[in-house]
């Protein structure tokens, strides 16, 4: 095991708590809650002792969206692992984001509420982590439609995601359409079932 100073040490120490006080803050209150002086009294260290360890609170929401991210993955494994009919997988997958977007709400919006400086770019290896799950929903499209060429279904996949995200956002956004979980969730499995089917229908001509 490679040698750690004490200086690496406290400093990797201090940045755990930090993400850790960010995550628990931003799933109880979403990025509006994030603030600089807050964090730095939860972990009891200086305001500037932040900056020493992280950029800025950017890196933080990045390494809690991250954590998200992880999470979300997990979620869609349980849902998409066990179906070996592809229209009921991909249904499945709607209903297990739908879940976790009720369950999780502030922190599931701190994924798409995040908007960074002009002229900074999004970490790759965060990109990363964001495409792997289009994987969940190109499965189950590779066996509806086992002639589609990659690329449009990669594409596929992540136009079928935006229109499940599309009607969760707006069936959680109380401001807008409000709707109850199991109407909304009745609405994603009306949704997904019609285009998985149709992408059947398509395929069988």
């Amino acid at each position: 095991m490679a040698y750690e100073s004490k200086a690496v040490a406290r400093r990797r120490k201090l940045k755990d708590a930090l993400i850790a006080a960010a995550e628990r803050t931003i799933a109880a209150e979403g990025l509006r809650g994030l603030k600089a002086r807050e964090l730095a009294y939860k972990v009891g260290c200086a305001v500037g002792a932040i900056y020493n360890v992280v950029t800025d609170l950017d890196d933080l929401i990045f390494a809690v969206n991250a954590l998200t991210l992880e999470q979300l993955e997990k979620t869609l494994t349980i849902a998409g692992h066990p179906q070996t009919d592809p229209v009921k997988a991909l249904t499945h997958l709607g209903l297990a984001y739908t879940d976790y977007a009720a369950a999780h709400t502030p922190r599931w919006r701190a994924l798409f509420d995040h908007r960074l400086p002009e002229g900074r770019e999004i970490p790759t290896w965060y990109m990363a982590n964001l495409h792997r799950l289009f994987v969940y929903i190109e499965e189950p499209l590779r066996k509806l439609a086992p002639a589609m060429m990659p690329a449009r279904r990669a594409l596929l996949a992540r136009s079928m995601f935006s229109a499940v995200h599309g009607m969760v956002i707006i069936g959680l956004e109380e401001k807008l359409q409000h709707l109850p979980l199991p109407v909304l969730r009745e609405q994603v499995t009306v949704m997904v079932t019609a285009l998985a089917r149709g992408l059947t229908q398509d395929a069988g001509k």
